[in-house]
């Protein structure tokens, strides 16, 4: 279940998703860059990764530039809080440069302010009145914050818009800023660079396209939709951000959320 935030938080935070598994068998799952990061909560997760290192029932994940491969034991339920690109940084002040990748226990960071919410899922509280006190949680801490990067804002929606298709020169034209300074704010406020931004939005738009599309429309038709000049270009996106071929994709079966699938 995905359910977006409050109006004043929307600038903030792109939506919540609710998920939970009732088998008891282990599950394979993939965490794959849609240009954002996030934070997981979870009363009852048993989560390794690839390395079989257990993960904190309750996490921050800082942006993801490769494919994280996670593995999970038993029943669980989880809450993602998805973050726009630059709230992490904007909340805690740490480089997003430096949290590429990183799983960080929510504790480390807030001690045991989310514990209220771990509870609440755990007794199975109604899920929009645990999104209520998120958001006022949420709310409460922007009110401390002051975001000095506001055209970073702009920026990001435009190449949104524009579904990652936008230049340097014209993000330079856009912004007034030099390319140096436009490259150096978004690896500090986003962790990734204005071209490699463009890219996960542009993958991610394909997979849109691919969600919505009929029987009678081919690969190569949707790829040049997407801004793609050629399939190998696609294919290589593709391995690249989710180590899948676009037909692998396609033939996964249970897609968790827009970048969260479980693997077979």
């Amino acid at each position: 279940m995905q359910v977006s935030p409050s109006s004043q938080l929307s600038g903030f935070i792109k939506h919540y998703i609710f998920l939970k598994n009732t088998e008891k068998d282990h599950k394979d799952l993939r965490l794959f860059a849609d240009g954002n990061t996030g934070l997981i909560l979870s009363p009852d997760m048993n989560m390794s990764d690839s390395s079989k290192q257990n993960l904190p029932s309750s996490f921050f994940y800082g942006q993801p530039t490769v494919y994280k491969d996670l593995y999970t034991k038993g029943e669980f339920s989880l809450l993602a809080v998805v973050f726009q690109p630059y709230f992490f940084n904007l909340l805690f002040g740490v480089s997003a440069k430096e949290t590429k990748n990183e799983i960080i226990s929510a504790t480390d960071i807030l001690k045991n302010q989310l514990l209220p919410f771990q509870e609440s899922l755990y007794k199975k509280d109604d899920p929009q009145s645990i999104i209520n006190a998120l958001d006022l949680f949420f709310l409460k801490l922007i009110s401390k914050k002051n975001m000095s990067e506001l055209w970073l804002i702009k920026a990001q929606q435009y190449l949104l818009q524009n579904k990652g298709t936008v230049s340097l020169k014209k993000l330079e034209r856009f912004t007034g800023y030099s390319e140096r300074h436009i490259e150096r704010t978004f690896e500090n406020h986003i962790g990734l660079s204005p071209k490699r931004y463009n890219t996960i939005i542009r993958l991610h738009h394909f997979l849109g396209l691919m969600k919505n599309t009929t029987k009678n429309t081919t690969m190569t038709s949707l790829s040049y939709e997407a801004g793609y000049t050629d399939q190998s270009h696609l294919i290589k996106d593709f391995k690249n951000i989710i180590g899948l071929t676009p037909g692998q994709y396609l033939t996964t079966k249970n897609k968790l959320a827009v970048n969260f699938i479980e693997l077979h």
